[in-house]
Parts: C-alpha cells; sequence; structure tokens
C-alpha cells in the first residue's frame, strides 16, 4: 500500500429539495472516500523555515570561514543545502530545519527517499521560487499577472515524496501497516 493510495472515509450530509413537516431542510448522509490529507496547516510555515534554516548555517560558513561577501554566500549556500539537504534526508529523512520543526520526508511507501529522489526532490524546490501566472479581477477589469507562490509541494509532486510532522507520520505508518 502507497500513501498515494490511502483513503479516508467522511460522512458528508447533502440537502436535499424535501422539507420535513416542521419545514426544516432534510439531508442526506453520503459516504465519499478522500485521499488522506498529508498536510497539517502549519505545515506551509513550518517547511519554509526550515528550509531559511537550512540556509543560515552554510551562509556563515561561507562568510566567517572562505571569507566571501554575503551575496556570494548565499548563492552558494543553495548548491550546498541542495546536496546536503539529499544526502541527511537519504540518511535520516530530515534536515537540520526539518528535525527543528519535527518534519520527516518519506516516499509514497512511507520510507526515508534514496538519494537520487531525494536529490531530485532538494533540486526541484528552486521552481518553488518562480513565479506563477493567474487571473485577477480589479474593478471589474480582469487580467493576466504574476505572483509568487511559496507552498513548496510542487518538487514533492514531481519527485513522489511527502513532507509529514511527526503526528501525521506516525498515523501514516500505522495505516499502512493496518492495511498490508
Amino acid at each position: 500500500m502507497k500513501i498515494s493510495e490511502i483513503k479516508e472515509k467522511r460522512l458528508i450530509h447533502r440537502p436535499t429539495q424535501n422539507f420535513d413537516a416542521g419545514g426544516n431542510r432534510i439531508y442526506q448522509a453520503i459516504d465519499y472516500d478522500f485521499k488522506f490529507d498529508t498536510k497539517s496547516k502549519d505545515n506551509h510555515t513550518a517547511r519554509l523555515l526550515s528550509k531559511v534554516i537550512d540556509l543560515i548555517p552554510n551562509i556563515f560558513i561561507l562568510i566567517f570561514i572562505f571569507k566571501l561577501n554575503p551575496f556570494l554566500s548565499f548563492l552558494y549556500s543553495i548548491p550546498m543545502v541542495i546536496i546536503i539537504g539529499a544526502i541527511s534526508e537519504t540518511l535520516t529523512g530530515q534536515t537540520l530545519g526539518k528535525k527543528i520543526f519535527k518534519l520527516k520526508v518519506v516516499d509514497d511507501y512511507g520510507n526515508r527517499p534514496n538519494f537520487s529522489r531525494s536529490f531530485k526532490r532538494n533540486l526541484l524546490c528552486l521552481i518553488n521560487l518562480l513565479p506563477t501566472s493567474f487571473y485577477y479581477t480589479k474593478n471589474g477589469r480582469t487580467g493576466p499577472g504574476l505572483a509568487y507562490n511559496f507552498e513548496m509541494h510542487l518538487n514533492n509532486k514531481f519527485s513522489n515524496t511527502f513532507v509529514l510532522n511527526n503526528k501525521v507520520y506516525l498515523e501514516i505508518k500505522n495505516l499502512l501497516h493496518r492495511k498490508e
């Protein structure tokens, strides 16, 4: 069983066109299967801050030990974070920032990702920085625009990985073992 195949049943009460004798709307209860939600409500912020925490030590090392200026230190720290992140996610499922925020990177089977998958995931995190296009409506006029979308999910989608907080990780591990 895979994480992407886990379903959770939810009972949805949909209104019907019928009313009871008191004039109250009658609702129909329907069971739906939804994909298991792997994101917690604070997952987005924690992931962004963990990436910043992963960058900071590399920047300081490059500034104070190698005497580079801050801009070059920032630029050089990006590939360092990609490589170090891939190695640490392969070995432990976490980077320094993810460990602080109690996040774990897993593949679709709930295991730590292998190096190539983790490297691909970390390399693709750069596409989260690209602006996305959208249409907006302002004063009754619609037009194209650009916005930055820092949801940090595209790299996981393309590398088929999940970033889970510890609570969701334990819940998924239990669900995967129960289904087998």
